[in-house]
Formats: structure tokens, sequence, C-alpha cells
């Protein structure tokens, strides 16, 4: 690549990459060609749970298609998961790690035809796989498609992309299509037919309820979606806007924001000059109370995630040395934690006074920056990472997702967040002056909602890991 690379912007940092990254200006990642709420967002949460609600994902995550004869070969190496097992029409959370075993990212990777993959999410684990591509002398071809907000056509993607999520997804799905709905198995595929279109279908879960993803070309993305919206209205179905869905995650357990393990090593220089100055990981903004001077102490590795199920040493991939070293532990654990009720609202009530308050709480997230990473504590002592939280409406509670050291990780122990940046905040243009609060916090299983728990019982992430 020409122009100015990502170690070039490291290069000329100067303090440390964790100080930099700390006070870029970068909010939370927006989600664009959705208005902010449809109804209200608490009436969107609601019907998640209660009835059922569209979200159209068609603008916030980058699509990277992957063909070639060497497409396996590429997937398999880059890949933490086994493909041993892959076979066309279903789909698999695709992790890829660095040659130290931390996490660059992750995605769900489609298994569309022979030799044909669509990897779709954040923008990190598609470059990492567009960077082995190029420089790896593979038989391949790759085509992104860049989310909205990052191409100077946000309203012309490749594809449409929608999920119908919830109790009555499947009278939706049977009215709309006059069949009934697909009996499928978890991550696997099928064809349907809407508004006379030929729409593909992954039978999903992300709000935690039973549903599917829909997808096609983004041509006919309007006429599906208005079929939708129309065949959607007597079983009580919500159009989801930006708001809720940033919080959908909270009930389910995903974590959306590893932040890519690809700062240091010279075993990855050439990758840091292969990123632009402009790329996402050049302006990964991170925000919280966890604070180092080692970007290192940020790395995450699959068993933080809760993705260490997905690690198989049946195959050679780049950072399977490392991983074999770290499989037998000791891990952080993936929890909830509920924030204590009354310690929640002294923070926010600190709003009311003259004095200095606490880090602002936008709801119903409360996510301040692209990579959130709060401290949290054990009798006073450091015991794990929160990295994200928000307001469910479902549960009437703030919740966090957090990664824990096993021995406070057990549902029911008690922990404490610490909320707010140190010596009131960093230069991020979403931190005002504020002081640090201590909330008082119960572990909780993960994922927090009990359907959520019963319809993931996989033996995946989405399975009860408390």
């Amino acid at each position: 690549m020409t122009g100015k690379s990502l170690q070039d912007v490291l290069n000329g940092v100067q303090t440390n990459p964790a100080d930099y990254l700390r006070n870029l200006p970068a909010g939370p990642n927006v989600y664009p060609g959705v208005p902010p709420e449809y109804t209200n967002w608490r009436d969107e949460q609601h019907a998640w749970q209660h009835t059922c609600v569209l979200f159209n994902q068609s603008y916030h995550m980058a699509e990277l298609l992957v063909e070639g004869a060497d497409a396996v070969k590429l997937l398999s190496h880059l890949g933490v998961n086994s493909f041993a097992r892959f076979p066309v029409d279903t789909a698999k959370q695709f992790v890829p790690c660095t040659y130290d075993g931390y996490v660059i990212g992750d995605g769900i990777l489609f298994h569309l035809a022979e030799n044909t993959f669509n990897l779709v999410g954040r923008i990190p684990a598609l470059n990492w796989v567009r960077f082995h591509a190029e420089t790896g002398g593979y038989d391949v071809v790759t085509t992104l498609d860049e989310r909205s907000a990052a191409r100077p056509d946000p309203f012309n993607r490749t594809s449409y992309r929608y999920q119908i999520q919830g109790p009555n997804a499947s009278q939706v799905i049977e009215k709309v299509t006059g069949r009934p709905a697909p009996q499928l198995k978890f991550f696997h595929i099928t064809t349907i037919t809407i508004a006379g279109r030929t729409v593909r279908a992954l039978r999903h879960g992300m709000a935690g309820q039973p549903g599917y993803e829909l997808f096609g070309p983004w041509a006919e993305g309007e006429e599906v979606h208005q079929a939708l919206v129309d065949a959607g209205a007597e079983f009580g179905m919500r159009l989801a806007g930006g708001r809720a869905y940033s919080t959908n995650t909270l009930e389910s357990g995903w974590i959306p924001s590893p932040l890519p393990a690809i700062y240091t090593g010279e075993a990855l220089k050439g990758y840091r000059q292969w990123l632009t100055a402009d790329s996402y990981e050049a302006n990964a903004s991170i925000g919280g109370s966890f604070a180092s001077d080692r970007i290192e102490d940020y790395y995450l590795t699959p068993w933080d995630l809760g993705y260490g199920s997905f690690v198989r040493f049946d195959h050679d991939f780049i950072g399977r040395e490392a991983l074999e070293a770290m499989a037998d532990g000791p891990h952080r654990k993936k929890v909830t934690l509920a924030l204590d009720n009354a310690d929640f609202l002294k923070a926010v009530g600190s709003q009311l006074d003259r004095g200095q308050p606490a880090k602002w709480f936008e709801l119903p997230s409360a996510v301040y920056s692209m990579h959130p990473y709060d401290l949290v504590k054990a009798h006073g002592a450091p015991a794990g990472i929160s990295t994200w939280i928000g307001y469910t409406w479902n549960e009437r509670k703030m919740l966090t997702l957090a990664m824990l050291d096993a021995e406070h990780a057990h549902p029911g122990a008690q922990v404490s967040l610490v909320w707010g940046e140190p010596d009131g905040g960093t230069g991020k243009l979403t931190v005002e002056d504020h002081g640090q609060f201590e909330i008082a916090a119960t572990v909780s299983p993960v994922p927090y909602a009990e359907v959520a728990r019963k319809v993931y019982a996989d033996g995946g992430w989405r399975a009860a890991t408390t």
C-alpha cells in the first residue's frame, strides 16, 4: 500500500500506543442508515423478548467475499476454528489470532458455495484476511464491501441484511412467505421467497430469542423489508433503531469490542505497514477506568471472550503454538455484571450536585469509546475487565459484560465496577471532566436472559458459561 501507514503513525507517537489510543477523539461506533428510534428504545427492547423485532444491519458491518481454490486453505490458516466439517449453507463465528495467541477480531463466516465464503462483521478480522490473501501467495480473490460510514456511497452496498428475532419471528416468516417457517439447525442456511424475491435465511438468535438473518442483493432490499414490515404488524413486530440495537448484546452475551492485538511485535510489523493511517485500527479509541501504559494489557485471548471452545488443534494456523501453551489455563471467564441499583443511582445523582460528577451515563448504551475497558475489583484488588455496559428495559437493570479471574467468576460473587477514567478523563471528545465512582455489582450468568441460555445451549459462547 502507498501513503502513510499505521506503523508510521505509531512511530510518531510520543508516549506509548496505549496512551495514544486512549486519547484519540473517536467515540463509540455509530449505527448509520437507521434512525436512533422508531418508536422508543424501551419499546424496541421489549419487543425482542415479547413479540419480535426487525433489525436492519445493512449499513454498519463490513463484508468480505473470499473466492478461489485456496479459500479454505487461507481461512483455515488464519482461524482458530476447525474446518474439518464446514459444509455449504452453514456459518460459523470465525476467530483469527496473532502469532502470540491474542484475538484480532471476529465475524460470522458464511459458506455460500464451493470455494466461496463471505465474512461479515467489524473490519479488523476482514483486514487480517485481506492482508494474507494479498501477501501469502494464495489462489483467492477477495472483494471488500465496506460499511456505510467508511465509503463515499453509503447507501450502495452489495447486500441488504436484516434480522428478525423474538417469540413471534416464525409467525412473521410464515405469513410473509406463505409457507411454514424453515426448521433449521442453529447457523444453518436455506432459501425462502419474500415478495417474489429469493432470500437466503440463516438460523440465528442475536437478541437471545429464536430468529433468522435474511440477506440478498441490495437492489431488492426495500421491497423485502416492506413485505416484512407489512407481515409483522399483526404480530406486534417493531423496527429497532440504533439506540436499542447496540444493547441487545447485553442480554445475549456477545462482546463486540475486542481491541485488535496488532500494535506491537516484530512479527506484525509488515501488517502494520500494510494498514493505512486512516484505517479502523489507526483510530481505535480505548476508553474506561482500566488504564495501563502497556498496550499488551488490552489484548484478549479466545478464552477471555468465551471462544475457548472454538479453538481446535486439528489444523495448522497462526497462533497455534501460543494457544497450545495457554490451553490449560488459568483463564479469565466471561460473565455478566448486574450493577447495584443504589450505587448506580448515586453515581447518576452526582450529576445534580455542584461537585465533580461521575462520568455521564448515556442510555440505553453507556459505551463512550470504540473499545471500552473498565476495571473490575474484588475485595479492593483488580479482578478483571468490563467491556460493554448499558441498560436493559427487559431486565430493568444496568448490566456489563466482563471477563474476570476464575476465582471471582462464580454466580453471586460480589465485585465492584470502577466507572470513569483516572485524573478527570482522557482527551476523547466524548469525555467530560468527571470523577471516578465505584459501583457494586453481582456476578451473573452470560447470557443474562434466561431464554438465551436455554436457546443457546449448544456448547459455544452462547451457552451459559457460569
